[in-house]
């Protein structure tokens, strides 16, 4: 469908006629799959999050405009909504929306990720309240959970692919684990489940309208708690928050990571950390040899003697923490606690 064709988005009273989707880890095949069956005339604009590199252009929009018969194209900024579009977050930017159109933000990274799930789907939620639906795909750690916590709170319907049927199961589970979803499909059939929902089936109209057995457990919310913990990305303080019965830590500059994801995102600190002190060790006996054989031919051989005995400090050092680098189950970066909130 060429983008002109497309129709305008215009405000409803009922049904769902916004869908965002977020993916990670799988999301090309996934979202394919989700696309291809879905109708031209679709009465809904449809926005994808995939997790992708900010380095080079993604061909993404083009791989997807091929197998569905929406049209599908890079997110612009200020671009009006319209239904039957799809709108695919440009690499290194947040896809956002406002009553009427689309906005690419470059603000922080949400749980390592720019474009992120959770911002698309917090914006949407937000601004259309019960007409979103909101759909998690294939993908490692928890990106995604606490938007879909978001758009259930403010009525919306949550759909999320199997995770026996998913590439990478991490996000459908995490999401499954903390929200309580509608429905729980292989990809194969989210398609049909999500026309159904954006013509009106399974649609409650607004916040107000959506049962309550469907929202989140938010027994834990409560004020923002200063920790001692600091942002992997950045070093600033983390603050804990509790909003939709989900938790989530949050630094001052706004870097924000669910549970998983801020594990996952501490080991590459830690493990960037370890890397440098094993460069810095592997120097410092070079040096310590250097120094050696300097005394040596100098004639003060006790010197020379203890700066073997460093050297070799050194090397047992280095050599402890390859062994750390190499075979901790510290550093493995999908390493769930049992509470997924």
């Amino acid at each position: 469908m060429a983008a002109d064709d497309a129709p305008r988005f215009e405000p409803r009273d009922a049904g769902r006629d916004v869908v965002v989707v977020g993916a990670s880890a799988g999301g090309v095949e996934a979202l394919q799959t989700l696309l291809r069956d879905l109708p031209a005339d679709l009465p809904a604009a449809v926005l994808v999050v995939l997790h992708l590199s900010a380095a080079g252009e993604s061909v993404l929009a083009r791989i997807l405009d091929r197998v569905t018969p929406l049209y599908c194209a890079p997110a612009a900024d200020g671009e009006l909504l319209r239904h039957g579009r799809v709108y695919v977050a440009p690499p290194g930017t947040h896809l956002l929306v406002e009553p009427d159109r689309v906005r690419l933000s470059y603000g922080p990274r949400e749980n390592g990720h720019r474009p992120a799930v959770d911002p698309l789907f917090r914006s949407a939620a937000d601004v259309f309240d019960g007409r979103v639906c909101g759909i998690v795909l294939t993908g490692t750690r928890d990106d995604g959970t606490a938007g879909l916590a978001h758009v259930k709170r403010r009525g919306g319907y949550a759909l999320v692919q199997a995770p026996e049927d998913a590439a990478y199961p991490g996000m459908p589970s995490s999401a499954i684990g903390a929200v309580v979803v509608d429905e729980v499909l292989p990809v194969a059939d989210l398609g049909a489940a999500l026309e159904t929902a954006v013509r009106g089936s399974a649609a409650a109209g607004t916040s107000a309208d959506a049962p309550a057995v469907a929202l989140p457990d938010a027994s834990l919310d409560g004020p923002p708690g200063l920790t001692e913990l600091v942002c992997p990305e950045c070093g600033g303080a983390i603050t804990e928050r509790h909003d939709n019965g989900i938790r989530s830590f949050t630094c001052h500059v706004g870097h924000r990571y669910g549970p998983h994801s801020f594990v996952a995102e501490q080991a590459d600190q830690v493990e960037a950390a370890l890397w440098s002190a094993v460069r810095s060790l592997e120097d410092r006996g070079k040096l310590m040899r250097r120094m050696a054989t300097v005394a040596e031919e100098g004639g003060r051989p006790h010197s020379a003697l203890q700066f073997v005995e460093r050297a070799e400090q050194a090397d047992a050092h280095v050599k402890i923490l390859r062994e750390t680098l190499e075979h901790s189950p510290v550093l493995e970066r999908d390493w769930p606690p049992e509470d997924p909130t």
